[in-house]
């Protein structure tokens, strides 16, 4: 091989192998190139992974904490009914207490017989003793009271009668008191209703008890020996009305 011949295969072997070289080059940034951007796309799909699983975690966060809250249906239903039950229970105590009060109050006589009694400005007393008046009513100025020697108001009317006499209810009442009093002896008190109230003083032998319904005419008592406070009057009723508690003239309810 001449000279000229080995020149022009060094040549052809040196753009061989710069061929070859420029092919491995590309190659190798081509690699290079898709290494980076799977690097990339690895590294994205990562970060959305590890967002997910945050989200993931919230949302089972947010659930356990509802889920503490809130009762399944079932339970629901079951605290439901519970609480009616309750405030059925309650209800039915209310009631009951208030029916025991009612009872208390005298509405309900010891018989069972459930009376409503009422008492107004027009309506009328009928007289309860069989005397007269001994010592009238009187707030505005005082009465001579014989026995005690002096002057005095006078809530109520003593009325004159006589021992053993049976005393009748002016008007239909509930007993709401039966006391024995140093001034007025052997002392029933009813409920007329409308705040009106009527009080029997100087009795014995009373029939009737708290809560009794005692209707007009029937006996609350029996005229007694008069006490100390009123000897000089001799046998009488202390006949006494009250509205709101005050006393009023007991003569402005009765006729004649």
């Amino acid at each position: 091989m001449n000279n000229n011949e080995k020149m022009s295969f060094l040549k052809g072997k040196g753009a061989a192998v710069a061929l070859v070289l420029c092919f491995v080059s590309v190659i190798a940034m081509v690699g290079a190139f898709t290494y980076n951007n799977y690097q990339k796309s690895m590294e994205q799909q990562l970060a959305e992974a590890e967002e997910q699983t945050e989200d993931l975690t919230k949302e089972e966060s947010e659930a356990t904490t509802t889920n503490d809250i809130v009762l399944p249906e079932a339970e629901r239903n079951t605290s439901d009914t519970e609480e009616k039950e309750d405030e059925k229970e309650e209800a039915e105590e209310k009631t009951s207490e208030a029916e025991t009060e009612e009872s208390n109050t005298g509405d309900v006589t010891a018989s069972g017989y459930t009376a409503d009694v009422w008492f107004g400005e027009e309506s009328i007393l009928n007289w309860p003793a069989s005397g007269s008046v001994l010592i009238n009513y009187s707030m505005d100025q005082t009465v001579y009271f014989s026995t005690l020697e002096q002057y005095k108001y006078n809530p109520a009317l003593i009325i004159g009668g006589e021992v053993g006499e049976t005393i009748a209810a002016s008007a239909p009442g509930i007993v709401t008191n039966v006391e024995q009093d140093a001034q007025t002896g052997l002392t029933v008190t009813l409920d007329m209703g409308n705040g009106y109230s009527a009080v029997y003083g100087q009795l014995k032998e009373v029939p009737v008890q708290i809560g009794d319904y005692v209707d007009t005419g029937a006996t609350v008592g029996y005229l007694s020996e008069p006490t100390k406070y009123y000897s000089m009057e001799g046998p009488n009723l202390y006949f006494e009305i009250l509205k709101d508690e005050t006393p009023v003239n007991p003569l402005d309810f009765i006729e004649g």
